[in-house]
């Protein structure tokens, strides 16, 4: 059974994420929980507060952010009976990062999935700085959906990769399970000045490979290094409906995750971007 966590601030780009969540699992069994973290909202807004006023308002928040998360899932209920679905919800008295840390342990989760940004967020930056946390400190893959993305069927996958580092199987056989699925071709974009592949790349290549056996399958090569510029044309060129790419020291997207902004990058995502962790997990 695949679980999945949702985490919510009730808005409509959140809804549109958990719509899509369900269209994206809809023919896995899976366990969808939609949570919303409100020890920030609780903190600032009780910073002179006695403590006895204190736990009353937190009490309050939390009841009100449970009937709110049962408001969601009665709506996911109304979307979708799928038999294959179940719908559970989790109001979190911790900072959004460590709460859903702790439900993709506690549930061993497959991913996380959210919308790009919520109502806060200014409508010229590509993702909002919720989602920018969750991409960068949870150990989960994440998979953010942008704002009014109201889905295509998943049919083109694109995956730029340098083959330096050694994949997770886990999470390789997450994107291939998807891409199985909805018999999607899965694209991998190679972008370098080389023309020739070191010995490590080829050994990364060949786990990456081995994990697709059942997939459609492209591999892709571009000379050059403008990194940026290549996922922009090839995702235009190939139509595609997901981008996906690895979180890891020393990567591209650590680079526009830490150091910069994709704003500044320059990076196009219009489409769910799939942002694998590169960690070890059960």
């Amino acid at each position: 059974m695949r679980t999945i966590i949702i985490p919510t601030d009730f808005s409509e780009t959140a809804m549109n994420a958990i719509r899509y969540s369900m269209e994206l699992f809809k023919y896995e069994k899976s366990k969808f929980i939609v949570t919303n973290a409100f020890a920030d909202e609780v903190y600032e807004n009780t910073m002179e507060m006695d403590r006895e006023f204190f736990e009353e308002y937190r009490d309050k928040v939390e009841s009100a952010t449970d009937r709110l998360l049962q408001k969601v899932v009665a709506e996911m209920l109304q979307i979708s009976g799928n038999p294959k679905h179940s719908y559970h919800y989790k109001p979190l008295f911790e900072s959004l990062v460590d709460g859903v840390n702790d439900l993709v342990d506690k549930h061993n989760a497959d991913a996380v999935l959210m919308g790009t940004k919520g109502n806060s967020n200014c409508d010229d930056v590509t993702f909002g700085s919720q989602t920018l946390q969750v991409i960068k400190y949870v150990k989960c893959p994440v998979i953010a959906v942008p704002v009014g993305y109201h889905g295509h069927p998943l049919k083109n996958i694109l995956f730029p990769t340098d083959y330096m580092l050694p994949f997770k199987r886990r999470e390789l056989k997450l994107v291939s399970t998807l891409a199985a699925r909805f018999a999607s071709m899965v694209h991998f974009l190679h972008i370098s000045e080389a023309k020739e592949l070191s010995h490590r790349q080829k050994d990364n290549k060949a786990i990456a490979s081995c994990s697709f056996q059942e997939n459609q399958v492209s591999h892709i090569r571009v000379p050059g290094k403008d990194i940026t510029q290549a996922i922009n044309k090839t995702m235009t060129a190939s139509s595609v409906d997901m981008l996906v790419m690895v979180n890891q020291r020393h990567s591209y997207l650590e680079n526009i995750l830490y150091r910069s902004t994709i704003e500044k990058i320059g990076l196009d995502i219009k489409i769910p971007f799939l942002v694998l962790q590169n960690l070890q997990r059960h």
